[in-house]
């Protein structure tokens, strides 16, 4: 990931839903260095950003509708929230929650892309996103794991103006020559059950300490920890309460 700040169409932010928020505030804190913010009104229900230092980089959440799953969800920060679900609606997704104002943070809307990925539209007010990337404890890439790669990227472009760079194997999501995700075909290694969905990655120093010490917190491990082509390692994880997310070496070079 090359992105350092947010970016119109790009990653702007990453909320857990969970069933137990207090563990999952302990969890990330000690995993990733975060401090728990929760902001307290009633209204907010239960909100709690997760600050690196002085930054934010991400929220914990309980999960505000009885089938919600527990799962990390990335949001995209648009221009225009009503105007991006019009294209997501042209282009065969759907929303979940219509464009909606936050306060005077933002306006945010929850969509999904046609094959049931979902993902979040944020339209910052007073509160931008995320204030670091690519650091060690913040978001360093996204990733869209879905059936139908073919419809992804005549979605995703169309909506949100995103470059694509196709391999064999992945393709990868880019903005104005910066690459901030990718997309992987889901093959017949994922259970039926598993849906597709977009993965955040978090950057660290060490890949394999990380993996490790999150293994001692309770967490599971999905895949092991491995190096990509370019020496870039790379795991993916899941927490007690069930939600996945990858750890990846911190850096905005590649």
């Amino acid at each position: 990931m090359k992105q350092t700040s947010v970016t119109t169409n790009g990653p702007c932010w990453v909320e857990l839903g969970t069933s137990d928020p207090a563990a999952a505030k302990a969890f990330y804190a000690e995993l990733f260095g975060w401090r728990a913010d929760t902001d307290v009104r009633p209204e907010a229900g239960g909100y709690t950003q997760m600050h690196l230092g002085d930054a934010p980089a991400a929220a914990v959440t309980p999960r505000y509708a009885p089938r919600q799953p527990t799962a990390w969800t990335v949001s995209f920060a648009v221009a225009d929230a009503d105007d991006t679900a019009a294209r997501i609606k042209d282009g065969g997704g759907s929303l979940l929650v219509e464009p909606t104002d936050v306060f005077d943070l933002g306006r945010f809307a929850v969509a999904a892309d046609p094959s049931g990925a979902v993902f979040t539209l944020w339209q910052p007010r007073a509160f931008p996103g995320a204030g670091v990337f690519n650091e060690p404890g913040s978001l360093g890439w996204v990733e869209l794991l879905t059936r139908d790669p073919d419809g992804a990227i005549a979605f995703y472009p169309a909506v949100f103006g995103w470059s694509v760079a196709p391999s064999e194997h992945y393709t990868q999501w880019g903005l104005a020559g910066q690459d901030f995700g990718g997309m992987l075909a889901m093959g017949e290694n994922f259970p039926p059950e598993v849906p597709p969905h977009w993965l955040p990655y978090f950057s660290v120093a060490d890949v394999d300490n990380t993996a490790e010490r999150a293994v001692a917190l309770g967490a599971d491990v999905l895949m092991p920890a491995y190096s990509m082509p370019g020496g870039r390692r790379i795991a993916v994880l899941r927490d007690a309460q069930g939600a996945a997310f990858g750890v990846y070496s911190a850096g905005t070079a590649g």
